[in-house]
């Protein structure tokens, strides 16, 4: 018996019957050789947090756009924050973990620069749309790996597909994430607020106070809790509707206080113009795109969708740099990338 067999025997003898058992996936969209060691959601975790599109993470925008300070949340901070929290409940529910980590290291690796703010122009410009979700499915089918992508689990991109609250992961372990993705960016976009000096902690209205807790810990610590208590035993994963209701509440109160705050967005106007000029400027010089975007034309993509797989993974600084590139007089230029 190979290591990974022993590893798939330990999961079944092991895990809540809710579990996706690793022997059980669907499989991948071309079939490969098992490897010896590790079962399939491990090997799909290794594979995304070796890609390349997972490294430019570090230096994407979450919701403060260049801010002065070392401490804020970047793309990759939160991505790691959501792993975390996922893995802790996953644990608890006697989960499967490597399935839950490679969602949550997964789920926002189509992301733009500048956080929503690229997001929202690029679903503006591209006839066909674009939603970071999806764009993270066609980063690890298509657009890492030169164009033959990491080859993942169909469980595994449903996850990644399916993060957003609008829509439902097939997998318990999906589901984690989508609940760990609000726990994590609205509790780590406080913390950077109350940083920031948007906001102090008595801004928050009592009533969420009351209900979820009165510092970051103990707010994080009650949707936790509360999640694992309300789905042990359950084919789902759920909140109480009290704690639920809360953190809406309290995500619906960052979105009026925060997000839409002047001090944290106040460059945002600056960074949309910057996306759509870019866009515009690809869309007329088809050129300027590297060798491979080209070939992806050659092989039946269409013009926008390429511009905006090239803009898409750019990050904050390299947005930048290429708008400095092509708009300004050189005397006014940034450095180079």
């Amino acid at each position: 018996m190979s290591i990974r067999e022993d590893m798939e025997k330990m999961e079944r003898e092991n895990l809540s019957p809710y579990a996706m058992l690793s022997e059980n996936s669907r499989g991948r969209d071309r079939q490969e050789e098992e490897c010896d060691i590790r079962p399939v959601f491990q090997r799909d975790r290794d594979r995304i947090l070796h890609c390349k599109s997972f490294r430019r993470l570090k230096n994407k925008t979450q919701v403060f756009l260049t801010p002065k300070g070392d401490h804020y949340r970047t793309r990759l901070s939160h991505t790691l924050e959501v792993s975390q929290n996922a893995r802790t409940v996953a644990k608890a529910l006697r989960l499967n973990e490597d399935l839950v980590e490679a969602i949550a290291l997964g789920h926002d690796l189509g992301h733009t620069p500048f956080g929503h703010a690229g997001e929202f122009v690029l679903n503006k410009m591209c006839e066909a749309g674009f939603r970071h979700n999806e764009q993270s499915v066609r980063v690890v089918e298509k657009l890492e790996k030169s164009g033959k992508g990491l080859n993942l689990t169909w469980e595994v991109r449903d996850g990644i597909l399916n993060h957003q609250s609008k829509l439902m992961p097939h997998t318990l372990e999906g589901k984690i994430v989508r609940f760990s993705d609000k726990i994590a960016y609205v509790n780590h976009d406080v913390d950077d607020a109350i940083r920031g000096q948007i906001m102090v902690e008595e801004d928050i209205p009592l009533e969420i106070r009351k209900t979820l807790g009165y510092s970051n810990k103990q707010r994080l610590n009650t949707l936790i809790h509360n999640m694992i208590s309300n789905s042990i035993g359950r084919d789902d994963i759920r909140m109480s509707e009290e704690v639920e209701e809360a953190m809406f509440d309290l995500r619906h109160f960052m979105y009026e206080n925060v997000y839409k705050n002047p001090v944290a967005k106040g460059e945002e106007v600056k960074a949309k113009a910057m996306i759509e000029q870019l866009f515009l400027f690809y869309m007329d010089h088809v050129d300027f795109l590297p060798g491979k975007y080209l070939r992806m034309m050659e092989e039946g993509e269409t013009k926008e969708r390429v511009v905006c797989d090239y803009i898409a993974g750019m990050t904050d600084q390299y947005a930048i740099t290429k708008f400095s590139e092509y708009f300004l007089p050189k005397a006014w230029q940034v450095d180079g990338y």
